[in-house]
């Protein structure tokens, strides 16, 4: 097809919006989802798979996110520190006690790429566990 072309956007073209995301009463999944779609930017119509097109997100009451079915007791985090015997199994309720933040930003990074590109949109997520957060001069957009 003659004078037909695809939009591909540029990193310099890219302008960037701050969103905010009320975790409280919301599953966990469908929280992490709404928020990876739009730190990836597929929530826009400029959305250019080499180009990191997304926005910032600020999730707020990560603490009061729900885990549906049994999730809590028989899902686990799991670490090791690299070291003989560093393995360090944490159910999902433990995780939620200690810092509910880490649980919130270890379900989103996991369904952004494992590239560069999925590290710079990481960076743009932004989680805390009350309801302040110290971004109100960006102006975030409330999203239900």
């Amino acid at each position: 097809m003659i004078g037909t072309r695809s939009f591909m956007a540029k990193k310099e073209e890219v302008e960037r919006k701050w969103y905010l995301l009320d975790a409280a009463e919301k599953p966990l999944g469908r929280l992490a989802v709404q928020a990876a779609r739009i730190l990836t930017g597929k929530n826009k119509p400029t959305y250019t798979p080499h180009v990191d097109t997304g926005d910032f997100v600020v999730i707020v009451n990560a603490d009061k996110v729900v885990l549906t079915g049994k999730k809590l007791t028989h899902s686990t985090v799991i670490r090791h520190s690299g070291h003989p015997g560093g393995l360090k199994v944490l159910s999902y309720k433990e995780v939620l006690d200690r810092s509910p933040e880490r649980l919130v930003e270890r379900v989103v990074r996991g369904m952004l790429p494992k590239t560069k590109l999925g590290r710079g949109m990481y960076r743009k997520l932004k989680v805390y566990a009350g309801g302040a957060h110290p971004h109100a001069a960006q102006k975030p957009e409330k999203i239900d």
